[in-house]
């Protein structure tokens, strides 16, 4: 099945924005460290480029898994999110946490009961080493007892742009583009649009 990363984050973007707007996810969540780096959207004290962009990916999807999407927007706090193909999309911290908030479903152990596989990542650093992209594949995995067995239920890509502020990375850009839809209806909290 084929399902458009744009009509997607098109509408978790909407949601996002209007949740935004009226003040969900501005509150740190309980349990939130932002202990991800110097400040918000790094992680710092490893030397080797590519290795820092590296942890700066995984990083995202071991916050994801967590449930800790105020985490997600210190993380993204300086990137523009949003489809690949789009020139806009959301910026900032509280505009990304929200759309995880507003889209993403947290079962009772306060986590979306996820695992996000990250895999053939590639990635560039300039020769100045003061810029860099990222290639990379995404498999989300879910098992919720009682509704979903082990199963994958969405794949697709990630597009990213990093910078560098002294020896710290961070997140300029992250573009997404899902290209296979299961069951997400233990992991969505809105209806994603019809692939059909």
């Amino acid at each position: 099945m084929h399902h458009s990363g744009d009509s997607l984050l098109g509408a978790k973007a909407l949601v996002a924005e209007r949740s935004w707007r009226h003040g969900a996810g501005r509150e740190r969540r309980p349990g939130s460290t932002g202990r991800w780096g110097s400040r918000p959207g790094t992680v710092g004290g490893v030397s080797d480029p590519a290795r820092s962009i590296e942890n700066l990916v995984f990083t995202y999807a071991e916050l994801i898994d967590s449930g800790d999407f105020d985490a997600v927007g210190d993380l993204l706090a300086d990137a523009v999110v949003g489809a690949i193909g789009e020139t806009g999309g959301l910026s900032g911290r509280d505009q990304v946490a929200s759309l995880f908030h507003a889209t993403t479903r947290r079962h009772d152990d306060g986590t979306p009961m996820t695992k996000h596989v990250t895999t053939n990542l590639i990635v560039d650093v300039d020769d100045e080493a003061t810029s860099a992209s990222a290639r990379s594949y995404f498999t989300v995995f879910q098992s919720v007892p009682g509704h979903l067995p082990l199963q994958p239920i969405v794949a697709g890509r990630y597009h990213d742009r990093f910078l560098r502020d002294g020896r710290t990375w961070r997140f300029a850009e992250r573009r997404f583009f899902i290209d296979l839809v299961g069951d997400v209806s233990q992991h969505q909290l809105i209806a994603l649009p019809s692939t059909e």
